[in-house]
Parts: C-alpha cells; sequence; structure tokens
C-alpha cells in the first residue's frame, strides 16, 4: 500500500477517535448535571416522605415522646440520613430520650426501629422495658382483653407515690374501656393526662413480650380538636388496611365525638406523691411507671 495512503488513514482514524472523544466529552458534560439534578430531586422526595412518615409515627404511637429536631444528615444524591432528636416531658421537666438515625435513598426509606422497640430486662428478680440509649425505664399499656401477660399485670402506683421530690409518668390501664368525658372525672386535676391509648393488636403476651406497638394521641388544651387529628392520622398511616386494630377502631369511631369513644387507659404525669390518689382505684387494672426525675428548687412543676 502506498505510504502516502497509510499516513491518510492513519491521520482520519486520529481524526475520527478525537471527534468520538469530544463527542463522549460533551456528552458527559451535558449529562452529568441532569443526572445530578434528577438524582437530588429523588433524593428530595424521599426525605420528604421519611420526614412525614417520622412525624405521623410520632404523632400517633410514641406515648408521651416528643420530637425536638429532626435534621438531614450525611446527604448526597442517592440518599443520605435524617436524625430525630427526642425528649419527654414529665410535669414540666424535660428528660432525654433516644435519638433516632433513619436512612433514605431513591425508592425506600427505613424509619430507625431498632430504636424505637424498647429493650428488656429479664431476670429471677423481675421484667421491665427500657429505653436503649437513656437506659430508662419505659411504660407499658395493658389491653383490657388480653387476659394474661407473661410477667402478670403490674400496678406500680403505691410505689411510685413514695418517691419524695419527684415527678414521674404512669401508664394507667383500665379493666374495661371507659369513654373519655368518665375518665377526666377520675382523674384528680394536680395531675397531667398526656397521652390517650385508644387501641392496639390483640395478641398473645402470655410467653413474653409479642412487640405490638400503642395507638393513641396527646390530648392537649382542646381534647375535641385533637381527636378529628387522630383519625386523619390513623388513616393516611395505614391507608392500605392492613392493621386490623386500626382499621375497627375506625369503623366504630371515625364519627364519633371524643366525649363519647371509649379509651382503653391514659399516660399520666405528675408529682409522684399526687398519684396516691389514684392507690387502691377498682377501674384501674394496671399502672407502669415510665421516666422519673427529681426536682430541683429552679424547676418549677407544672402541676
Amino acid at each position: 500500500m502506498d505510504i502516502s495512503l497509510k499516513q491518510a488513514l492513519k491521520k482520519a482514524k486520529r481524526k475520527q477517535i478525537i471527534k468520538i472523544a469530544l463527542i463522549s466529552i460533551i456528552v458527559v458534560l451535558i449529562l452529568l448535571p441532569v443526572f445530578y439534578k434528577t438524582g437530588n430531586y429523588f433524593a428530595a422526595k424521599s426525605t420528604m416522605r421519611l420526614h412525614e412518615a417520622l412525624f405521623l409515627h410520632h404523632n400517633i404511637s410514641q406515648p408521651n415522646v416528643q420530637i425536638d429536631s429532626q435534621v438531614t444528615s450525611n446527604r448526597s444524591m442517592f440518599g443520605g440520613n435524617i436524625v430525630t432528636n427526642r425528649s419527654k416531658n414529665i410535669n414540666g421537666y424535660v428528660v432525654q430520650w433516644s435519638t433516632l438515625t433513619s436512612s433514605y435513598g431513591w425508592l425506600r426509606s427505613e424509619i430507625d426501629f431498632n430504636e424505637l422497640i424498647p429493650g428488656f430486662y429479664w431476670s429471677d428478680t423481675g421484667f421491665y422495658e427500657y429505653d436503649k440509649q437513656t437506659k430508662k425505664k419505659v411504660a407499658t399499656f395493658y389491653h383490657p382483653s388480653i387476659e394474661e401477660y407473661h410477667d402478670g399485670i403490674q400496678n406500680e402506683l403505691a410505689d411510685v407515690a413514695q418517691m419524695a421530690n419527684h415527678v414521674a409518668e404512669v401508664a394507667i390501664s383500665f379493666d374495661q374501656p371507659y369513654p373519655f368525658q368518665e375518665i377526666q372525672e377520675k382523674i384528680p386535676d394536680n395531675l397531667n393526662i398526656v397521652w390517650l391509648y385508644m387501641t392496639s393488636e390483640i395478641r398473645d403476651e402470655s410467653m413474653g413480650p409479642a412487640g405490638m406497638p400503642v395507638y393513641g394521641f396527646d390530648p392537649g388544651e382542646s381534647p375535641e380538636d385533637a381527636y378529628p387529628h387522630f383519625v386523619d392520622a390513623l388513616k393516611t398511616y395505614d391507608d392500605r388496611g392492613y392493621n386490623d386494630a386500626i382499621q375497627e377502631f375506625l369503623v366504630a369511631n371515625e364519627d364519633a365525638l371524643i366525649e363519647d369513644v371509649e379509651v382503653l387507659g391514659v399516660m399520666l404525669t405528675g408529682q409522684a406523691q399526687n398519684l396516691e390518689a389514684l392507690v387502691g382505684e377498682d377501674f384501674i387494672r394496671g399502672a407502669s411507671v415510665g421516666a422519673v426525675a427529681e426536682m430541683v428548687p429552679y424547676i418549677t412543676p407544672e402541676k
């Protein structure tokens, strides 16, 4: 083959390679921003869904737990984490509660259920559940339709009432469902009703804790306004109708007034000594103490 022809072919080949390389660089430069923007769009959508899921979960199934802050960390176009800092208000005393680190990606997000589910201490001397990070005791509710619990039905009112100079939270479980209006009359005014236990799954608890969440809400200053929001939250939480307890509750109570809705229990906070008034009351099936705090001169309790 003629030498000049070979050189011409080589030159044409080099031009073709350079042309392909330039086109590839241009395509990459164009696609990179598009890919980055698309990735951030899907990550932002997942972030919003996870934020909403965390707030919704706390609204209906975390008794007396408040979210202090909720921020995104380790953020990238592919996903990241949401850190939820939480606490409890014990009659005006704010106590630390576990921090959640939930994750999200383009297609799915995961709430940090590992920290939401309590740990438990079980020995020959007794059983109790505790928050895994703070190691504070978790108050337990007892469903009136579950006859047998593995550790029996505890009533710790008399014990906590003897704790001088302390504030405490106590989960009060009733012997049967009571209308909310009747419950308001039974609870002394010097105690705070901070959460209403409305429903939960009925499972076998005789061999050990089944780990079923309880569902309810904080009645606040205006229970008649808080209740419709709770109903709407339940509908959103179980929009596919998989939770039998929630669906049964909605069928029976969706259009009811809060005064007539039956309550399974309440979470109370107050000065420990004020709980003495409830000791021996026959409408109380069980009473489980949760977080407690020692009172100090520079913080005035709410009641």
